[in-house]
């Protein structure tokens, strides 16, 4: 990985020095690390009137005198993720993403709440969502087994499921395929193992890897900001923070449904348009439920998070 480049020695003034493209690769409170198009890295810092900048935003930036790195323009976003902060603001995880790696593991134990919560996000932002259980080799054939039966539920949605351990080759030949050629981030909770898989991924990283508390079965923090990181086949991967929950950022209760696909699907069947899938007569989710052609897991699941949407 370069280190931070500085600018040579004769740099004039901003007036006469031409404006650059770059990205942000990442985000240590003012300092911004950027690279431009040689694969160079910049120590920058921001303009005030510029909205708040995030690892992977396309940026423009000029050296105004050889000690300083200005960042004066941010580019248009493809995409972004984010959730809502401590106060309800928006806070920016990342931006410019093609695809999302929610990752899972045994332990901490699998919450599909919070994948679901995830996978929402995903489609209502039209990033392309991958299923990574992780760990698998702490696992016996049955307890793979239970786990492969909780997750056949995503794949008769059509959402890819991979599965990933320390000993397993094919899985991360598979999985490396799937990053060829688009910005990819992991997201998970603490302790799940996005840091050993950025580390197998891309071995000269040597990102830290927190231990599971054993009193608690929750991961420790060890990465405490967003990273880009390049990987083969123009392949970009960011790793960010786990964390323990994730909320839904300027969903409204209406638009839930539209991040669960098997519902859908159905909506138009329902007698009223604005039904929320609850208790409503005529509904054709919940006939669908009562079939068994929805997942009663995944509609509790909607139904607690509609209840959390309401509530805030």
């Amino acid at each position: 990985m370069s280190r931070p480049h500085s600018p040579p020695a004769t740099a004039g003034r901003h007036s006469s020095l031409p404006h650059n493209d770059g990205r942000i690769i990442a985000h240590f409170g003012r300092q911004i690390i950027i690279e431009d198009g040689q694969g160079q890295q910049h120590r920058c810092s921001a303009r005030r009137n510029l909205p708040p900048l995030v690892c992977g935003d396309y940026i423009s930036w000029y050296y105004p005198d050889p000690k300083s790195c200005i960042i004066h323009e941010l580019k248009s976003r493809s995409s972004l993720l984010a959730r809502p902060d401590g106060r309800g603001k928006q806070k920016i995880i990342a931006a410019n993403i093609d695809q999302i790696l929610i990752v899972c593991s045994p332990l901490p134990e699998l919450n599909e709440g919070l994948l679901d919560r995830y996978l929402v996000a995903a489609t209502l932002t039209s990033i392309n969502p991958l299923i990574v259980l992780n760990k698998t080799d702490l696992l016996e054939r049955k307890q793979l087994e239970n786990y492969q039966q909780r997750l056949a539920i995503y794949q008769q949605l059509d959402y890819q499921v991979i599965y990933t351990s320390a000993h397993e080759d094919v899985a991360f030949n598979q999985l490396s395929q799937c990053l060829h050629g688009k910005t990819s981030i992991l997201v998970g909770q603490s302790g799940v193992g996005k840091s050993s898989l950025l580390n197998r991924l891309l071995p000269d990283v040597h990102a830290r890897i927190g231990e599971v508390s054993s009193a608690t079965g929750k991961g420790r923090h060890t990465t405490t900001t967003a990273r880009l990181y390049h990987l083969p086949d123009s392949a970009s991967l960011i790793d960010s923070p786990g964390i323990r929950e994730f909320g839904l950022w300027n969903v409204s209760p209406e638009q839930l449904a539209q991040g669960f696909p098997e519902f859908v699907r159905r909506e138009d069947q329902c007698r009223f348009r604005d039904c929320r899938h609850r208790n409503e007569p005529g509904c054709a989710v919940l006939d669908a439920v009562e079939k068994e052609e929805i997942s009663h897991e995944r509609h509790a699941s909607y139904l607690r998070i509609l209840a959390s949407l309401e509530e805030s």
